[in-house]
């Protein structure tokens, strides 16, 4: 499955992109089908070869988010902007641990949290 994506080029510190026609399961460094523009996001720079794309998305290839909101700038196609990027989730958002004093496991098989002493109970002799 092909897709159109971005590959990076340019020296550390200097991002340049060329926009790629690659395999969709390949690395993004790997020999691509087809180069079809550059992209430079420091002076937004942007060329590409217009007709090529155009037949490549007749045949209905896939874009890659990125590119598909890099398109829509340059009005290349006539849609709304995709979601490229999310931020990762913080683990303690992700999962909040429960706490062994809350869970009603703990009290029924009568465990003792890690961490705290065990104070015996005395019971009052008759």
């Amino acid at each position: 499955m092909l897709t159109i994506r971005l590959q990076r080029v340019g020296r550390k510190n200097q991002p340049v992109f060329r926009i790629v026609l690659a395999e969709k399961h390949r690395a993004a460094q790997k020999k691509a089908v087809e180069t079809l523009g550059v992209y430079n996001p420091r002076n937004k720079e942007f060329t590409a070869k217009e007709e090529r794309i155009k037949h490549w998305l007749g045949k209905h290839i896939q874009l890659s988010p990125t590119v598909h909101n890099l398109f829509v700038t340059k009005k290349l196609i006539d849609a709304k902007k995709v979601r490229a990027w999310q931020p990762r989730r913080k683990a303690q958002e992700a999962k909040p641990q429960p706490s062994p004093e809350a869970s009603p496991s703990a009290k029924a098989t009568g465990d003792i949290p890690a961490g705290t002493a065990a104070v015996p109970t005395e019971t009052p002799a008759t």
